[in-house]
């Protein structure tokens, strides 16, 4: 089954000191049996300097390259915090645009073969975009796109603050981008506006996706994984939650009812 585990379900774990991305890949490869990563650059980056992450030295980066490629795994995802396009303030706006340049060079070096990188906004006040800020998510998305589709990856961002977080906004940023390396990470059933049908308006383009516990458990799982299918979808079913508590043993829990709805899907539809 293509199933992947996002890092940041071991947020808490790592903020107790007892994980780093190298005990991350140990963990995915040998405890859950995966041979991919769904990578967050939270377990290196330098979260002080937030909101915009400075991210480890290119050796570091070329190390867990070295880790990926002695457990002969591949990386699915890359999830970038702290490099998000849009910031009212020209300044910032171009320091995260400098800092998603030094992410995108690290998607690179790890071979990845998504990464997600957000639109930027507040993760509460959700609103449509200014005409300017519309204008220069669509201008970088396309020239990110490029970037990825000369590397041989695809990009775009996660239903996860703004604006994203409104599906017809996700679509309309997909049309007016219009490039074949350009996508988005679903987070499955997570949205601020039209929730019954935002993951059906935005299955076209999903090159990646997350459930959490409430996904997992939705009466509508089965049928949203027949909507991503149905639309084209044979990418990764990543699961990303941060438990309160026994993050092993939680994640393992929600890994398995992943692999249940996963199988439960095929057999209806070899049925129908």
């Amino acid at each position: 089954m293509n199933v992947s585990i996002g890092g940041y379900s071991f947020n808490n774990t790592y903020l107790e000191g007892k994980m780093d991305v190298f005990g991350y890949l140990e963990t995915v490869k040998y405890r859950y049996k995966l041979d991919v990563a769904d990578l967050w650059n939270g377990f290196f980056i330098d979260r002080s300097t937030g909101p915009i992450y400075q991210l480890a030295e290119e050796s570091y980066i070329r190390k867990i390259r070295e880790a990926l490629d002695e457990k002969e795994m591949s990386v699915v995802n890359f999830a970038v915090d702290g490099a998000h396009l849009w910031d009212p303030d020209p300044e910032v706006r171009q320091r995260l645009y400098d800092n998603a340049i030094v992410h995108l060079r690290a998607s690179v070096i790890l071979g990845a073969k998504t990464v997600r990188i957000d639109t930027g906004g507040s993760y509460h006040d959700v609103e449509t975009m200014t005409e300017e800020q519309f204008d220069y998510t669509v201008r970088t998305y396309r020239e990110f796109a490029q970037f990825a589709s000369d590397n041989g990856f695809l990009i775009g961002p996660e239903n996860h603050m703004g604006a994203s977080l409104l599906p017809r906004e996700m679509k309309r940023i997909a049309e007016a981008v219009d490039h074949p390396a350009f996508g988005f990470l679903v987070h499955l059933g997570r949205w601020k506006a039209d929730p019954e049908e935002g993951d059906r308006l935005v299955a076209p383009w999903a090159y990646h996706t997350h459930f959490d516990e409430k996904t997992a458990v939705s009466g509508d799982a089965l049928n949203t994984i027949a909507t991503l299918k149905d639309a084209g979808y044979k990418g990764y079913w990543g699961i990303e939650y941060n438990a309160a508590k026994r993050q092993y043993l939680e994640t393992e829990r929600l890994l398995g009812m992943v692999k249940k709805l996963l199988a439960d899907e095929a057999d209806l539809r070899s049925e129908g």
